[in-house]
């Protein structure tokens, strides 16, 4: 069986809020919510791809601190590669640059009680709950 692929979220925390980002493709999801993050490459440990993607996506640099939750089965993903993959959720710390929507609609801080009002991507709700206690833990915004 060939190696699961981890694409990574980064749940990038400041002032106890998370930053969301509003998907622009593929249309089928335009609009939808996510954890900004991508695909680890060969040889790229999923640190390694966090801050890489950040960078790509958001004009920032982080720093990767942990996983939050546990990973998530990404099946559809799985089935179009041909090898099992995973959606794995790793707090991020802003080092540098003020977080831009460069392949996004969007970009937003999101406080805990907001966290379930947006219209987040399937594979990123299962980690709402652990962050939320994360937020709630480092003093989110009520």
């Amino acid at each position: 069986m060939r190696q699961t692929l981890i694409v990574v979220g980064a749940a990038i925390v400041r002032d106890g809020r998370v930053l969301a980002a509003q998907r622009a493709e593929p249309r089928a999801v335009r609009g939808r919510w996510e954890f900004p993050g991508g695909k680890t490459e060969p040889g790229e440990t999923p640190d390694q791809a966090l801050v890489r993607e950040c960078r790509e996506e958001l004009g920032v640099t982080v720093r990767a601190l942990g996983r939050v939750g546990d990973d998530v089965p990404l099946p559809e993903l799985a089935k179009r590669i041909s090898r099992p993959a995973v959606l794995r959720l790793l707090r991020a710390e802003l080092v540098s640059g003020d977080p831009r929507a460069l392949e996004h609609l969007a970009v937003r801080w999101v406080a805990t009680d907001e966290l379930r009002q947006l219209d987040w991507l399937p594979a990123d709700v299962p980690f709402l709950e652990p962050l939320g206690s994360l937020l709630e833990a480092h003093g989110s915004p009520a």
